[in-house]
């Protein structure tokens, strides 16, 4: 297998090498209510995942704000299961959105449950719900949208 240029920083780019993208749009088709202080999410290395259309993934928030590539996360919320309803890439520091209000920036990746499904880590400071504690609704929107300061 090839080295991958992200991760041992032998490509030349600035921090973050994406320059502009489409946002990225999923259905909530399944509304968590749990939490974990001692999870243990292991976040891949990797800055940035491709997902299809239809394809589900689940949703977890976590207040620790230095989340990111290569971390280890303990305290989740789960929020989430949602349909892909656009194909797209997304990358850490995404802005995270739920039927237009913002939750927080994606943290990364956990790989727990391929080929099943991927968690999807979204960190956050001020939102700090399950999917049923914040009201969330069958069909509610989540959105990807790039962040150009990340």
């Amino acid at each position: 297998m090839s080295p991958d240029p992200y991760i041992d920083s032998s490509i030349n780019h600035p921090p973050n090498p994406c320059y502009d993208k489409l946002p990225v749009i999923g259905s909530v088709n399944t509304i968590l209510h749990a939490k974990n202080d001692r999870r243990a999410l292991q976040i891949s290395p990797y800055p940035s995942r491709a997902f299809q259309k239809y394809e589900i993934h689940e949703l977890i928030i976590t207040p620790e704000m230095e989340a990111g590539p290569n971390s280890t996360v303990n305290n989740v919320i789960y929020f989430c299961f949602f349909e892909m309803e656009t194909s797209g890439v997304l990358w850490v520091g995404d802005t995270v959105e739920v039927d237009g209000m913002e939750i927080g920036k994606l943290a990364g990746y956990d790989f727990t449950h391929l080929p099943n499904h991927m968690n999807i880590i979204v960190k956050s400071d001020h939102f700090l719900k399950t999917g049923k504690e914040a009201g969330v609704k069958l069909g509610s929107k989540i959105k990807f949208t790039f962040n150009q300061t990340s």
